[in-house]
């Protein structure tokens, strides 16, 4: 398996523990295609099932991601795709007003400078041009995740995109009540594992040192729910999730931004 695919951070359809996680992924997906065309720019392309839903849609699609990407080659063949591997900001290479949507989920909270980040996007955006993204609720989050810089609240995912843009429509990805019966689920399981944290390592550890002890913990804590209600996760569909105006209860944020 690629290393893009080594921590619980990345999700994956190839292990069904994390198909919840994943459909919630693939929503924002489904939704993006409904919007795009000419070219695109996708910032975290991750192991590519983004880039098949999108790049159809595109004249020209521009992957970037940290790592490697193992997008095939058919599809880039088909599809007029180019895959750029880099850290980001700076959106290296990529010319200013030259991209009609930018695409990037489940990315920014991992970025160190967000604000240099938002800042490049609408560099290389045409007048007119649309970035949408996605990021977690931090009022949702049951945990500290140690893979994020940081989370956003809604009034604070405004904030830092009203640095670049002035036309912003906020939105959020909801869940159904099977969706919600296992967050629930997987709340009270977070909170008996929280009680063995007498020291308040969660809160007190360096964020690069809880990253190891966390992954194991959530895969460990996905596999243990799946045991426990196997069709309630294997069967969960990118239909369970919606997308609407954003509320403190919404599951991410789905941000469009247009320069």
């Amino acid at each position: 398996m690629s290393s893009i695919l080594q921590t619980a951070e990345r999700s994956s359809h190839l292990d069904p523990s994390e198909n919840v996680i994943f459909q919630r992924h693939l929503i924002a997906y489904k939704e993006a295609a409904k919007l795009v065309s000419g070219t695109i720019l996708e910032i975290g392309s991750g192991e590519g099932y983004g880039v098949t839903e999108l790049a159809p849609k595109s004249t020209k699609y521009i992957a970037v991601d940290k790592y490697d990407s193992p997008i095939s080659e058919k599809l880039k063949d088909n599809n007029n795709i180019e895959f750029k591997q880099m850290n980001v900001p700076p959106l290296k290479g990529i010319e200013e007003n030259s991209i009609d949507y930018v695409v990037t989920f489940q990315v920014i909270e991992h970025i160190q400078n967000d604000v240099q980040f938002v800042k490049e996007i609408y560099r290389v955006l045409k007048p007119g041009g649309k970035l949408i993204l996605t990021t977690p609720n931090l009022l949702m989050s049951l945990s500290r995740n140690p893979w994020h810089t940081r989370e956003y609240t809604p009034q604070s995912m405004r904030d830092i995109l009203e640095i670049s843009f002035a036309d912003i429509e906020m939105n959020g990805v909801f869940g159904n009540e099977k969706i919600m019966q296992y967050y629930n689920a997987n709340k009270k399981s977070v909170e008996r594992i929280r009680k063995w944290d007498i020291f308040n390592l969660e809160k007190n550890m360096p964020r690069r040192l809880l990253q190891v002890p966390y992954d194991i913990l959530n895969r460990f804590n996905r596999h243990k729910l799946q045991d426990k209600n196997e069709s309630l996760v294997n069967d969960v569909k990118y239909t369970d999730y919606s997308i609407s105006e954003m509320t403190d209860q919404c599951l991410d944020y789905f941000c469009i931004a247009t320069k």
